[in-house]
């Protein structure tokens, strides 16, 4: 099965080249979709310098305006030719080199259609407090409303089968993106795998963008999408 990336990106010149080597690296890749999500720095410019390179089968989509990760992974959705989807940050806190195989290795049952990589099924180092206990009330909440098992609802590693993912029909504009995949995968009586990977957190000062506030907003997606 042929694997399509999508790696949404806003502002990530200090990361990006070296996340598009890593995907490209793992040899495993059918096409890489970035989509720069309206950045103010350099990343344009890292971006056309790339495409020039034969060895990467990159595409690269353009917002003019920030509009948000969950609308960044739309645009990249419609693009993408692959039979998986792989979601994918531009920054290093998710390295492909160790972690593709493991998410990839469960769709050799043809009967999986949805992986996620957990942070939470193995020792990693932890974000904020605030962010590491937010992860986990999230997937409480996920677990106590759709009745699923899994331990990392905001992972970035969502592996879905390209039929599946468009079929979501997803809205999201921002972070709640990965509550919206969650609660409309688990709606359809779709299981969710999970695979424990690895995961080296960056602060705020070093470019993490997710907020307090997007855990409200998560929280209420997956309650707006259960009733």
């Amino acid at each position: 099965m042929q694997l399509s990336v999508i790696i949404p990106s806003f502002n990530e010149e200090k990361t990006l080249e070296e996340i598009i080597r890593k995907v490209n690296g793992t040899g495993l890749v059918k096409e890489i979709v970035v989509v720069d999500d309206g950045s103010e720095d350099n990343s344009m410019e890292i971006l056309d310098k790339l495409k020039d390179d034969n060895h990467i089968p990159l595409k690269v989509l353009h917002h003019k305006q920030n509009r948000g990760k969950g609308s960044a992974v739309r645009t990249g959705l419609s693009a993408v030719e692959g039979d998986i989807v792989l979601i994918q940050d531009a920054d290093l806190e998710y390295d492909p080199g160790e972690n593709y195989h493991k998410v990839l290795e469960p769709f050799s049952n043809s009967d999986v259609k949805v992986v996620y990589g957990s942070r939470n099924l193995t020792r990693n180092p932890r974000s904020s407090a605030i962010y590491y206990w937010g992860v986990l009330m999230l997937s409480w909440m996920s677990n106590m409303l759709y009745g699923s098992r899994i331990t990392d609802a905001y992972t970035c590693y969502k592996v879905l089968k390209t039929e599946v993912l468009k079929d979501l029909k997803l809205e999201s504009k921002g972070f709640e993106f990965c509550a919206e995949v969650t609660s409309k995968v688990l709606r359809k009586k779709i299981k969710i795998y999970e695979v424990p990977i690895t995961y080296v957190p960056r602060s705020r000062e070093e470019g993490k963008k997710i907020k307090w506030f997007d855990g409200v907003v998560g929280i209420w997606t997956l309650l707006k999408y259960r009733f």
